[in-house]
């Protein structure tokens, strides 16, 4: 009888474990290469407060300094290339963008940090703000244990991990969706101008600790008191931005139909244009070139979203596709 107890509670307890998606490379990951043509572009500006290299001790210096100091805040722009700048303990950086990030379907933009491997994960809160002044975060979990510290070069378990930024390993983005963050009157999501990355305080004390969207203490490697301590920022990759009007009227009539489809699409286009698509991973699963009165056949692709990218005479055009 206490052994089918035993099993009862633990297979009770298996249930109830969310099992996010795993590290990148790994069959259900989120995660998206830095060199993946999903993005359409990158943070062009930062502002970062740097934190303690340990914020259990004020004082403790590494490298003549108490202050993380490793790589500098331009770091953070353009492509992910593993190049950083470290926040320190609770540290943050707000990064601004060219274009403003548009709420579209799927992932909208991705988070790059520069983990060595696929469990040494320094993660990190996101905010996003559409005037620069009002932030709204991600809701976020953690189902790491809090009963033990993990160490300052200890493990996290990427599937125990949501909407928190470090999820992914060096040159894997930690993609985000506008959509799951509550509506607001204050918040535009399609005109996002400001990302907050904070970093998040791995410490189990609470003294220190920081709590995800559920109350839970988030435990992640703590302490790393040195000049490179907490979430090391490589880049931020847009995937989806706002619109911007197009003067070009030829340009301008290029679409697709019918969206959603199920085995051909059509581009609507004057001219002869190039076809990329895109699974939401940033995979290119389609790419051909297409008259104006020829139609791509897309029966072999699984059901879901898809980003089609459609270039003529030096301009592209992008769109999102449901396939049923």
């Amino acid at each position: 009888m206490i052994k089918v107890i035993f099993l009862f509670l633990c297979s009770s307890f298996v249930l109830q474990a969310q099992n996010y998606a795993p590290a990148a490379g790994q069959a259900g990951s989120t995660a998206i290469a830095a060199d993946s043509d999903v993005f359409v572009a990158w943070a062009t500006g930062i502002e970062l407060q740097r934190g303690y290299v340990n914020i259990s001790n004020p004082s403790q210096e590494h490298e003549g300094s108490n202050y993380a100091t490793y790589g500098v805040a331009e770091d953070a722009l353009g492509i992910a290339t593993n190049n950083v700048v470290s926040l320190g303990d609770a540290g943050e950086a707000v990064l601004t963008f060219e274009t403003p990030i548009a709420n579209e379907d799927g992932f909208d933009f991705a988070v790059f940090e520069n983990s060595f491997s696929d469990t040494f994960l320094e993660l990190a809160f996101v905010e996003v703000s559409s005037d620069g002044v009002n932030y709204f975060r991600f809701p976020s979990h953690s189902e790491t244990q809090t009963e033990t510290q993990v160490g300052g070069f200890g493990n996290v378990d990427p599937t125990y991990i949501n909407n928190l930024a470090g999820k992914y390993r060096g040159l894997f983005g930690t993609p985000f969706d506008l959509s799951d963050i509550e509506d607001d009157a204050l918040l535009n999501k399609n005109n996002i101008t400001h990302v907050k990355i904070i970093d998040v305080v791995g410490s189990i004390d609470p003294a220190y600790a920081r709590y995800d969207s559920f109350g839970n203490a988030i435990n992640d490697p703590f302490s790393t008191p040195f000049y490179s301590s907490g979430f090391d920022l490589d880049g931020i990759g847009v995937i989806n931005q706002q619109s911007l009007s197009i003067d070009d009227e030829e340009y301008s009539v290029v679409s697709i139909y019918p969206n959603p489809a199920s085995n051909k699409l059509h581009i609507n286009s004057t001219e002869k244009v190039e076809v990329s698509i895109y699974d939401i991973l940033g995979k290119l699963v389609i790419s051909k070139e297409v008259n104006s009165n020829n139609a791509i056949e897309i029966s072999e692709l699984k059901s879901g979203i898809y980003l089609v990218r459609i270039a003529s005479k030096g301009k592209v055009s992008q769109h999102r596709l449901i396939k049923n």
